[in-house]
């Protein structure tokens, strides 16, 4: 049976002669200092992104391979996605060909935040293939995928499979949580996006009705970050982004509401009530189509109330 705590990562020096050829799909905010780090690691690359200008100059820039036809990829043991939503990944591994151009022994990782629902079923269509899915999802955003020290959540039927992946991800992440089985992984990660949803939302409140009796939000930020309220969204979110004005965590408003989108997907196919993750759907669901979902997530606040949360002058509800 798998472990289902959280397990050290063996660093990249400690699996040493292990490494094969890589296939990395996503050279987005987060793929691309992947990629990097498992180039620095010492691992050959293949690459491949929707926009082909930002693969050719990873490729150029870190020296790896570019991947335009999926034949490039027919040498790579490992594929890594880092895309969107579990569709895109589908897409981007089944219907562009690379999967029918590996060999039968090789591992997909989707590291992606993807449904489970799409993650069973990519992982079907591997297997008919002979190709184990490991689903390992991220959570520490850009900062901590730049200096690799992200916590990753791994699920898979295969247990060879994530032996053989740990090389990739002790060179990506700090924490390797082994989570259970194919698709817990996805799970994990939007139930934890939930969370620190959930989170944000209250402290945003709590913020605002502070307001009315004279609070300071920077007065109320640290007295929680010293109280039983403390969690990352007032340790980090709120007083690097929100008091500050900056609004920049680099984290897309629409991909959390997404991951929220998918926490409630599990709720409601589990049958088990979950009236605060419905909510918290809504909520982030408002925010991102009335401010985009390309907008940052630490903004949701400005749909929700019409009240200055920064360390300025006081404004009016």
């Amino acid at each position: 049976m798998a472990k289902s705590s959280g397990q050290k990562a063996e660093s990249p020096s400690e699996l040493t002669g292990r490494r094969e050829k890589v296939g990395f799909i996503g050279l987005g905010r987060m793929g691309w200092p992947m990629a990097a780090n498992l180039r620095r690691a010492g691992h050959e690359l293949v690459v491949r992104d929707a926009d082909r200008d930002v693969e050719r100059r990873f490729a150029e820039e870190l020296g790896a391979s570019a991947g335009r036809d999926a034949t490039a990829f027919a040498a790579a043991g490992l594929i890594v996605t880092m895309l969107p939503d579990g569709r895109v990944v589908q897409d981007a591994v089944v219907g562009d060909g690379i999967a029918d151009a590996l060999s039968g022994r090789a591992v997909v990782v989707d590291m992606s935040s993807s449904s489970p629902n799409d993650t069973v079923e990519l992982g079907r269509e591997l297997g008919r293939r002979g190709i184990a899915l490991v689903d390992a999802p991220v959570s520490g955003g850009v900062p901590r995928a730049i200096d690799g020290t992200l916590a990753i959540m791994a699920g898979a039927d295969d247990e060879a499979a994530v032996e053989r992946v740990l090389p990739i991800l002790g060179a990506l992440g700090r924490r390797i949580f082994r989570t259970g089985p194919l698709a817990s992984g996805h799970a994990m990660k939007a139930l934890n996006n939930f969370c620190a949803a959930a989170g944000y939302a209250a402290l945003a409140e709590a913020l605002v009705l502070g307001r009315s009796f004279g609070l300071a939000p920077s007065t109320m930020v640290e007295i929680v970050n010293n109280s039983t309220g403390r969690s990352f969204c007032s340790d980090v979110v709120f007083p690097d982004e929100v008091l500050t004005g900056r609004y920049g965590t680099g984290f897309a408003l629409g991909l959390l509401a997404k991951d929220v989108t998918i926490a409630a997907g599990i709720a409601e196919r589990s049958g088990i009530p979950a009236p605060l993750c419905e909510l918290v759907q809504q909520r982030w669901a408002q925010a991102a189509q009335v401010l985009g979902a390309g907008a940052d997530h630490s903004t949701a606040h400005q749909e929700w109330w019409d009240v200055d949360l920064s360390d300025g002058e006081r404004a009016q509800p």
